[in-house]
């Protein structure tokens, strides 16, 4: 049985030489190696002989097997070889022909104004708060002084998880959080994504982007408030915009006001075919007021020592509004013409 291997060694060893096919190479393997090649077969029958035998043709099987194994790795890697320089002859490559250019991101023209904003407010000595989106009933209504039948309460206005949770609908509850762990001095602003169900139109979307700042502190007043709105509206569309304040109702401010901004397209000039302000010169763009004295008392801040304002900044408005588009729609449409155009805040 060892003369057996031993030719079968020989035999297999002239077959390498004269091979040059991989797929010849493959077969000759298996032949030879695979479970039902000839040196397995010596190796399934050793159990056949006397010990002392066995001992003798399965150290001699084994070594055979390795040494052939081990050659035809070698012979694997020839023809490897010869098969890459055939290919180098053959094919051609012209490296005068351009590469291919990478397209490179940019961050999404809500996240590049949502930033530019908060830099203003960082440096006016804010925080930045964060809260989650998905939000408990009573901090997203009940804190902040939000009635019963209050419209936005109704499962056709919001996102209702359960009768206890909802997706915010503002990022207010933000603010109700830091009232809830912080004592005034209090000057944050609160940004995120929110959510309502509203229709897609020119200036709505299902899911939005707000900022809302609060501040508390001792002496505040509506003075300051509109203070701040005008340093926010000069530092976001420039020195020359306006602002205009409209009595409103907010449950949670009082007493409250909408926010009109000198129009971004017709520049306040009061062009009747102009399709943002509709020929009025202004266009709605942030809610504030005066924080109510329940949603202070509810947080556990004494509203006969503290006053404080509040206000919310519709972001994805501004956002239009800052690179002067009538419509919302485009940024949430996923068109990458559209949206690599806007590569920075001016």
């Amino acid at each position: 049985m060892i003369d057996t291997l031993k030719q079968l060694r020989e035999t297999t060893l002239e077959q390498l030489q004269n091979i040059q096919d991989a797929s010849a190479l493959e077969a000759l393997r298996v032949k030879i190696l695979g479970k039902k090649g000839e040196i397995t077969a010596v190796l399934k029958s050793l159990g056949s002989l006397d010990p002392d035998a066995r001992k003798e043709v399965g150290a001699a099987a084994n070594v055979i097997k390795d040494e052939i194994s081990a050659e035809i790795t070698a012979a694997k890697s020839r023809i490897e070889r010869i098969a890459m320089n055939a290919a180098l002859v053959n094919e051609t490559m012209d490296i005068t022909l351009p590469g291919k250019r990478r397209s490179q991101g940019n961050l999404h023209p809500i996240t590049q104004v949502m930033t530019h904003i908060e830099d203003l407010f960082i440096n006016l000595g804010f925080t930045i708060a964060e809260g989650p989106f998905i939000e408990t009933v009573y901090r997203n209504f009940d804190a902040l002084n939000t009635p019963d039948n209050h419209p936005t309460r109704e499962e056709a206005d919001t996102f209702f998880i359960d009768h206890h949770t909802v997706l915010r609908t503002h990022t207010s509850p933000v603010q109700v959080r830091v009232m809830e762990t912080q004592q005034p001095p209090i000057r944050v602003i609160a940004p995120g994504t929110c959510a309502r169900r509203d229709e897609i139109d020119m200036t709505h979307t299902p899911v939005f982007h707000q900022m809302e700042g609060l501040v508390i502190d001792k002496g505040i007043t509506f003075a300051d408030l509109r203070g701040m709105l005008e340093i926010i509206c000069h530092y976001v569309f420039g020195k020359d915009a306006g602002i205009r304040l409209r009595p409103s109702y907010f449950p949670f401010t009082e007493p409250s006001a909408e926010v009109d901004v000198s129009c971004y397209v017709c520049k306040g000039k009061i062009k009747d075919n102009c399709g943002v302000c509709k020929g009025t010169g202004w266009v709605e763009l942030w809610g504030c007021g005066m924080v109510h004295p329940n949603v202070l008392c509810m947080s556990g801040i004494d509203p006969d020592v503290y006053s404080g304002y509040a206000f919310g900044l519709g972001i994805s408005r501004i956002t239009a509004a800052y690179f002067g588009l009538p419509s919302i729609k485009p940024y949430f449409e996923n068109d990458m013409q559209f949206l690599t155009q806007f590569k920075g805040v001016r």
